[in-house]
């Protein structure tokens, strides 16, 4: 398995070794040890395990956990095809404001850590798409939030042959500005701490 940093500060790319034979293939999207090495932390303790299933043109997020508590992630595609983009949302990182995007889909297997205070989005690039997490805590209403996928400012790459398809909240959601304006954004050195104290992370995600 392969591991590459990202231009957001904290993520990390795995790309693992498949399998194939005449039956299919086999890959493994998480190797602790080659995490370990890569993040510098131990793996944290998975409190939640969920999937999405999405039809082409389908866009969730860009969402977050209120931090505190937090959030970490460890997310993959095994079904599908995907956009997976993170925006680094955290006040205060040296890479605020940043975004980077990386394709997800069943052969390639690869996997994204990431850590508390980055915004997450995907948008189906396939019907059918699913796309599977594992969570650091389990899902808490009240600590989500939300920027908008169609913020000027961010310029996200959505894919310009899809017509996109949102849920009310993330149609709805502030963009980035008027969320820091809300004091609603993590704060770089909480989060910075919490990946520290690995297990200590609470929270949830839905998609």
């Amino acid at each position: 398995m392969r591991a590459r940093r990202l231009g957001v500060e904290g993520v990390v790319e795995f790309t693992p070794t498949a399998f194939p034979d005449e039956r299919g293939f086999f890959v493994s999207p998480l190797q602790e040890s080659v995490f370990v090495e890569a993040v510098g932390h131990a793996l944290f303790p998975v409190a939640q395990a969920s999937y999405s299933v999405s039809r082409r043109g389908v866009v969730r997020g860009v969402h977050y956990t209120a931090a505190p508590p937090g959030m970490a992630k460890y997310v993959y595609c095994p079904q599908g095809r995907a956009l997976d983009v993170v925006v680094d949302i955290r006040v205060g990182s040296p890479t605020f404001g940043r975004w980077e995007s990386v394709e997800l889909d069943r052969r390639g297997a690869r996997a994204l850590y990431i850590p508390a205070g980055v915004g997450h989005l995907f948008v189906a690039l396939e019907d059918d798409t699913v796309m599977s997490y594992l969570l650091a805590g389990e899902y808490v209403a009240e600590n989500e939030r939300e920027i908008s996928p169609f913020d000027p400012e961010l310029a996200l790459p959505i894919p310009e042959d899809i017509s996109p398809i949102l849920s009310k909240r993330d149609r709805e959601a502030p963009s980035l500005a008027q969320a820091g304006e809300a004091g609603l954004l993590p704060e770089y050195e909480w989060c910075l701490a919490a990946e520290k104290r690995t297990g200590l992370l609470g929270g949830g995600e839905r998609r």
